[in-house]
């Protein structure tokens, strides 16, 4: 766990770094037209590393700490550390992919990481038990994964004015999490190909509306 350890420190250092520095804040967030046009990929690593206050970086590094267990357990430290960071590059580069005609698009948090490294822990085990704020009793990770996808594709398709969430560095996060503990596991993805199916239905409608759409939202 003293990968763990390390990450949230790192996370924090910089965050709070952000939190006091609005040029370091501003050079390091994913930004829509500072990669496409500056090319300035780096912001595709460090804006996973930024949060907009303390309740967003407290919320997203407790998620970390409550899930992180299962996945080293699992896959071993390297195989974690490859998650988490291509869960925030793939959720920065599925949300290039979406915005990338806003060009004033921007976003930062750990988010894509952090889900990850839930939904690869989901992955390993559909049936563990996660609470919910507001439903009284835990349920299985294959029906949160199947609400969070629905929730997430939901609101990415149809944005409102009140939800500053960053969907697709969600979305984007969480399958590629998902994906690599699947891979990793094949003889896991058989036993629970059903649950798996069930909670990967929102994204096939999403992959569904996008090729209809052309990639445009």
């Amino acid at each position: 766990m003293s990968l763990l350890i390390i990450i949230i420190a790192v996370t924090t250092i910089i965050s709070l770094k952000g939190f006091n520095d609005p040029s370091f804040f501003s050079k390091n967030m994913f930004q829509v037209q500072a990669i496409q046009k500056r090319k300035e990929y780096a912001r595709l690593i460090t804006s996973g590393f930024l949060h907009a206050d303390f309740t967003h970086l407290l919320f997203n590094m407790l998620t970390l700490y409550f899930f992180s267990g299962l996945v080293i357990g699992y896959l071993g430290a390297i195989a974690y550390l490859i998650i988490y960071i291509a869960s925030i590059v793939g959720g920065n580069l599925f949300s290039l992919f979406i915005y990338k005609n806003k060009p004033g698009y921007s976003a930062i948090g750990a988010s894509g990481g952090v889900s990850g490294i839930l939904f690869a822990a989901i992955a390993m085990n559909p049936y563990m038990e996660i609470g919910i704020l507001f439903i009284p009793i835990p349920i299985h990770g294959y029906i949160f994964g199947a609400l969070y996808f629905g929730y997430s594709v939901y609101l990415m398709l149809n944005p409102k004015q009140w939800d500053n969430l960053g969907h697709a560095a969600h979305l984007g996060g969480a399958a590629v999490g998902l994906v690599y503990a699947l891979l990793s596991y094949p003889e896991n993805t058989l036993e629970h190909i059903f649950q798996i199916l069930i909670m990967s239905l929102p994204l096939l409608y999403l992959g569904f509306k996008l090729l209809s759409k052309k990639g445009n939202l």
